[in-house]
């Protein structure tokens, strides 16, 4: 049986990931050791992700190691070669603000884990398809230098702009802007994973996500829009709004449409591709929108409080242009919006405290 090497299998996407595969008949590999918990403390551990894979699933193999690791990594790819049809990275440190306080840690994590990766692959399964969840943030803050119109609810693109049908494509520089310190480790991965694709010949793609959401994320107030936001609704917690009156605009894909866009390309990979790939005029929302949403939802006002001060090389608005990835791969089609995974994250998450 043929296996897929998952990192960061007890978050949101990579957990997602193994059971999808897992689901296909792969064997599956997972590493994760539980770093979330380091950066945003216990309520964010993926603990209870990984238990369940290791109990529900009979096909599942957990490593408990750091991908900086290399020589652990070694033993992994060197025991499974031969057999290793994909590997589907999406270990990280993913907070900007986080990363503010330990830039080492996030640009070990986030680059060199990434190339630690990259070179396992070439070296014990060249042939095997290599995903990378990247992020919007390697674009910096250059979408912030888009002509803005101030709405009720939002902030929009002027509709006289090209990005105002369609979103931000790919064809965005990623120079010349304030990225923040994550930001910036995850441009070297990125570009390192393209460049392993069109240097070497690898089958590997990039996946500039947008917000990455689900009823499995553990959100916490330095990362997980949406579902730090629907944790604060359903526990009556204040929820603290940075910035831009509220009316910044996020585009949110769920977990689920992510990762069946991952299978398209490990159908039929390419080699050293880019891809947006976020919710895009399917399915965004503003922060102000989806609180009234959620308390639509659950029938009592939230108790939030609106910062003046913007967390730094924060996004006013962005809103991802899949077309690139949909030309490539027609066969993919969102299931979810902004209203449907807003239900289903809130049941899910009244579920669980109705069970604590």
């Amino acid at each position: 049986m043929k296996t897929i090497i998952i990192s960061g299998s007890g978050g949101l996407i990579g957990g997602e990931a193994v059971k999808f595969w897992h689901e296909k008949g792969y064997n599956i590999a997972g590493i994760d050791n539980d770093m979330r918990a380091y950066f945003f403390g216990k309520e964010a551990s993926t603990g209870k992700n990984i238990d369940e894979h290791k109990n529900t699933l009979k096909n599942y193999r957990h490593f408990n190691l750091d991908i900086r690791d290399i020589l652990q990594l070694f033993k992994i790819f060197g025991e499974y070669s031969g057999e290793i049809a994909g590997v589907i990275h999406t270990a990280a440190q993913p907070s900007h603000d986080w990363a503010a306080r330990e830039p080492q840690t996030d640009f070990s994590i986030n680059a060199t884990g990434t190339i630690n990766m990259l070179e396992m692959t070439r070296h014990y399964a060249f042939d095997a398809p290599f995903i990378f969840t990247s992020t919007n943030k390697v674009y910096g803050d250059t979408p912030n230098t888009l002509p803005f119109v101030e709405l009720e609810t939002r902030w929009e693109v002027d509709k006289s702009h090209g990005y105002y049908e369609n979103g931000i494509d790919e064809r965005m520089s990623i120079d010349n802007s304030k990225h923040s310190i994550f930001g910036a480790s995850k441009v070297a991965a990125d570009i390192m994973v393209q460049e392993y694709g069109k240097y070497f010949g690898m089958k590997t793609a990039v996946f500039r996500g947008g917000c990455l959401t689900g009823p499995t994320h553990c959100g916490a107030e330095l990362h997980g829009f949406l579902a730090y936001l629907v944790h604060c609704a359903v526990t009556k917690k204040e929820y603290r709004i940075f910035g831009y009156k509220g009316k910044q605009v996020r585009d949110n894909i769920h977990s689920h449409d992510l990762i069946n866009a991952f299978w398209q390309f490990f159908n039929k990979p390419r080699q050293g591709e880019a891809y947006n790939m976020g919710g895009s005029r399917h399915s965004n929302i503003s922060m102000l929108e989806a609180i009234n949403k959620l308390e639509a939802l659950l029938g009592y006002r939230m108790n939030y409080t609106l910062l003046e001060d913007a967390r730094v090389g924060d996004h006013i608005w962005y809103v991802s242009d899949v077309r690139k990835f949909q030309r490539d791969y027609p066969k993919w089609k969102y299931e979810y919006n902004c209203d449907r995974i807003l239900e289903e994250m809130a049941a899910a998450e009244c579920e669980k405290q109705k069970n604590k």
